[in-house]
């Protein structure tokens, strides 16, 4: 392969998945803020996994953290402690700011009744869709972005075996399993995926146990899917030692295990939350689904580590082309993978021709 073009495509490749810069473009024209004359008070309400959980609802308080930094906005966070305080958590957001954020699946029922119950107020619900006309629901196409760490891993493991630990298996933890599978059935139809589900985002013990099973039958990546569970899962790569490695969720988390991360599925949570909040301040929010993946900057692959050569960024980036351009489509269901067949996205060429897309801005 020629050198100059390796180059390009690493640096091309970890730009635009470390960046997801572009959600939301579609949407939002950039125009300058209008700070509200009184500040706006957002309250995020966590699921019961809580902040401090290294994945999802940090993420989505990175966004929020953002949000107040740039646009002036009162940030408020109430931590869910069991599902029962999921409504009246959300109707005190309600009550107390413009906007209430819901952050995950398990809170659509909850945030539903509470936005029927004040229509004149704004909600937003992350990973699920609420039929409230003022809930503006974000979900991610997490198969997508879950596919290509599928790639990374099926070309990188030596053992032909790699686990998943799931946290439970609602629709936006299916998508990443499913997703990352068909990945590595895509290039490494020899590999064996093991998966195994720990009913818990909340239990690093238990992510550390069931990941330990997965090395011990011969795995050397495991990729959890399970909020602070998963924080377990890379507790288990450092006490195996190099060579065993963890694929991240929704956000990077090398430092869990630092030189043991082979890369992370990203998610744009933060970004979401960052956006609807930037259209509540400019007046511009509206009600409604978004589903947001590769094609959208809303899913992609970041933070490659050393051990993923040259070659393989290169091959991902082919397979990241071509479910943009939708000539793959990953499945997003168990049914959909069990009839789903690999694409043929061809290989590198020693001159690539330039592109918009072979430059990204972040």
């Amino acid at each position: 392969m020629d050198r100059s073009y390796t180059s390009a495509m690493v640096r091309r490749v970890a730009l635009a998945v470390a960046f997801l810069a572009p959600m939301f473009a579609a949407l939002v024209v950039e125009t300058p803020v209008s700070r509200a004359q009184d500040p706006i008070t957002v309250t995020m309400v966590t699921d019961t996994a809580g902040l401090g959980d290294q994945n999802f609802n940090d993420l989505a308080h990175e966004g929020l953290q953002r949000a107040a930094a740039d646009f002036g906005i009162i940030p408020k966070v109430i931590e869910s402690q069991d599902a029962t305080s999921y409504i009246p958590n959300l109707t005190a957001g309600a009550e107390q700011g413009e906007l209430t954020i819901g952050v995950g699946f398990l809170l659509t029922e909850a945030i539903t009744e509470v936005a029927e119950q004040f229509p004149d107020d704004k909600f937003l619900l992350i990973d699920s869709v609420s039929e409230a006309e003022n809930v503006a629901s974000v979900t991610f196409k997490e198969n997508e972005g879950a596919f290509l760490a599928g790639v990374a891993a099926g070309r990188t493991t030596k053992t032909n075996k790699i686990g998943v630990v799931g946290g439970q298996k609602i629709p936006p933890v299916e998508r990443y399993v499913v997703g990352f599978q068909a990945g590595v059935k895509s290039v490494n139809p020899n590999a064996q995926v093991s998966v195994a589900y720990a009913d818990s985002f909340e239990d690093p013990a238990l992510g550390k146990e069931l990941s330990l099973a997965q090395f011990n039958q011969g795995a050397d990546i495991v990729f959890p899917v399970a909020g602070r569970t998963g924080v377990g899962s890379y507790e288990a790569a450092k006490e195996k030692g190099p060579g065993f490695l963890a694929i991240g969720a929704d956000r990077n988390q090398e430092d869990l295990a630092p030189g043991q991360q082979l890369a992370f599925a990203a998610k744009g949570v933060d970004t979401a939350v960052y956006t609807v909040i930037k259209q509540v301040v400019e007046n511009q929010f509206q009600g409604g689904q978004q589903s947001l993946g590769l094609k959208e900057g809303g899913v992609g692959l970041g933070a490659p580590g050393a051990m993923v050569t040259p070659e393989v960024l290169a091959e991902v980036d082919l397979y990241r082309q071509a479910i943009i351009d939708g000539r793959l489509t990953v499945p997003s269901t168990e049914e959909e993978l069990a009839t789903f067949q690999p694409v043929d996205v061809g290989t590198p060429t020693a001159s690539p021709v330039a592109s918009p897309e072979s430059t990204p801005t972040a």
